[in-house]
């Protein structure tokens, strides 16, 4: 039980540390919003990694301690919604087999914006925001990419973590 608490609180440091490097990153492409998502390569590691209710558990905490550190009320509510459909997301393709982990992660990175567009609809109380879709589409589509290629080689090293 002290390993498990002792693994989340690393990954929970490890979440905030690439939060903060993401802030540091000058990643203007001329698209608000888009982010490599650094952080979620904790949460891909963590769903393979430990108990599912501890991967929500941990998507939780981080979106809520980097929003309330590095953000605001609105980045916690378009972060959670986005966090917690990409990570159910990948959950369910996890369990049901038949996907490689970059498939999983750039499914996770396409809903992770799919869940924020949503919340941009309900926030501005029009759907004329879903013209901004394609452009998320490739967005998570590479930023998933690259998220599952780091996910694998970490895991490959995590191998005789014990959770």
């Amino acid at each position: 039980m002290k390993s498990r608490v002792a693994y989340f609180g690393v990954f929970t440091a490890l979440a905030l540390i690439f939060s903060y490097v993401e802030t540091l990153i000058p990643v203007n492409l001329g698209i608000p919003g888009v982010k490599l998502g650094l952080a979620n390569l904790i949460i891909v590691v963590a769903l393979y990694k430990m108990r599912l209710s501890e991967a929500y558990l941990l998507s939780v905490v981080r979106v809520l301690l980097a929003g309330f550190i590095f953000g605001n009320y609105f980045s916690i509510i378009y972060s959670l919604a986005g966090g917690l459909l990409s990570l159910t997301v990948m959950a369910l393709l996890k369990k049901w087999g038949g996907f490689s982990l970059q498939g999983i992660s750039i499914a996770g990175g396409v809903f992770h914006n799919i869940g924020q567009l949503i919340v941009a609809a309900v926030v501005v109380e029009t759907f004329s925001v879903t013209y901004y879709f394609p452009v998320l589409l490739v967005a998570g589509l590479l930023t998933g990419l690259v998220i599952g290629i780091v996910a694998e080689m970490m895991l490959k090293r995590l191998v005789n973590i014990q959770f």
